[in-house]
């Protein structure tokens, strides 16, 4: 997470009242709790991506930009669609996939809504204040401690911190001063006595080496310390003012050299005009010439355009009756439907000649049947009635 971050949530939490639009974000804004590491864990995705999408959203609005407010069921790809292309427009790089984004959480959504943070503290003219140091009462006495140098009461505190992290067996500092001062008490009543020692030397040299590893004192500088920062800031503040002192003639000389060379720069090209006024007279003629040409080429093209689509057309239709009529020549030419055609009629003699045959077959037969018919009938009128000679009717003589 980006150092802008509480400054973002402070706004969002001061603000809220009078820039949401709806109770409902504002419920939003405060029903979740939101860490230092809300978006760079994951927790709860569905949740986490809702957030942000409302976040962003509100840090576009406050960025002087009009941005929908999202809801729960909009597709979540046009969401972020929509937020990365108004990250585009400000300027901002987006170089990883928006699927990224869809889990709520990570590198990518903590640099969304850094950027998004940055563009609404430029716009509403946020500005960064001084910082002011709490005042902390000063010890009576500093002394400026180095690594060289041990003093009886660091001595002290390290031997404390050392009983604090194991409890392993120490030596008394007060205990043995005042076996020191009660030995050197006895030293000057008895200074005329012989020095002789009473102590065994291999005694005296296990006890050295039990305790040498708790006489170790190693002082460590605290580089997190902000007083060091803030001489490290003084110190630097210092080198710039001195390099600035030796710098600021440098530069004032080469921003006079650069001044008249502008001027020279000026002069010239208001010469060059002067001098070429009437070639740039002539040059927009000639452009002025050009534009006609132009238009008037442009349209004949158009002319010759639609001619060329009636002159396709008319190929079209001439092609269309070329086939036409070379089909009818070779028909023409062609004797097969002739032969065919007498053929034919030959046939149709041949049925004529069969079906009068058959029709006259068919008359005979019928004739017969009626003459039968009639004999027939005679006879049995005959056999009735006195009988009268036949008289064969009309029809019957002719046939």
């Amino acid at each position: 997470m980006s150092v802008k971050e509480p400054v973002f949530l402070a706004c969002a939490g001061l603000e809220c009242y009078s820039c949401c639009r709806s109770l409902q974000y504002i419920y939003l804004l405060f029903s979740f709790l939101l860490n230092r590491h809300y978006f760079a864990l994951p927790t709860n995705p569905g949740e986490q991506f809702f957030m942000f999408c409302t976040l962003s959203a509100w840090l576009i609005t406050k960025a002087g930009r009009p941005f929908e407010q999202p809801q729960e069921y909009d597709d979540p790809n046009a969401v972020i669609s929509n937020i990365l292309s108004e990250l585009r427009s400000f300027g901002r790089p987006v170089d990883f996939p928006p699927s990224k984004l869809k889990a709520g959480y990570g590198e990518q959504a903590c640099y969304v809504l850094d950027c998004l943070a940055d563009e609404a503290l430029k716009y509403s003219g946020f500005s960064w204040k001084r910082p002011v140091y709490p005042t902390e009462e000063l010890e009576e006495e500093e002394i400026t401690e180095d690594d060289a140098e041990l003093t009886l009461n660091k001595l002290e505190e390290d031997v404390v911190e050392e009983e604090s992290d194991n409890e392993e067996n120490f030596i008394d500092l007060n205990v043995l001063k005042a076996q020191t001062y009660k030995s050197d008490m006895n030293d000057s009543t008895k200074q005329e006595e012989i020095l002789q020692s009473t102590t065994d030397a291999a005694e005296w040299n296990l006890e050295v080496e039990r305790v040498l590893p708790q006489l170790k004192v190693t002082v460590r500088t605290d580089n997190k310390d902000w007083r060091i920062h803030v001489d490290q800031i003084h110190q630097h503040k210092d080198g710039i003012e001195s390099s600035l002192k030796e710098t600021r003639g440098y530069l004032d000389k080469l921003h006079n050299e650069i001044s008249r060379t502008l001027e020279k720069i000026n002069s010239r090209e208001k010469y060059i005009n002067s001098q070429l006024e009437h070639l740039v007279q002539e040059y927009r003629s000639a452009q002025a010439l050009l534009s006609e040409a132009k238009e008037k080429y442009q349209e004949g093209s158009g002319g010759v355009t639609e001619r060329s689509r009636v002159l396709s057309e008319i190929t079209e239709v001439l092609e269309k009756v070329k086939q036409e009529t070379e089909e009818k020549g070779s028909s023409m030419t062609d004797g097969a439907p002739l032969v065919k055609i007498k053929q034919a009629l030959t046939k149709l003699k041949q049925e004529t000649i069969q079906m009068d045959i058959q029709i006259g077959v068919m008359e005979h037969t019928l004739l017969q049947s009626k003459l039968k018919e009639k004999s027939n009938m005679t006879r049995d009128m005959h056999a009735t009635v006195i009988p009268e000679p036949t008289v064969l009717p009309s029809w019957c003589l002719v046939q």
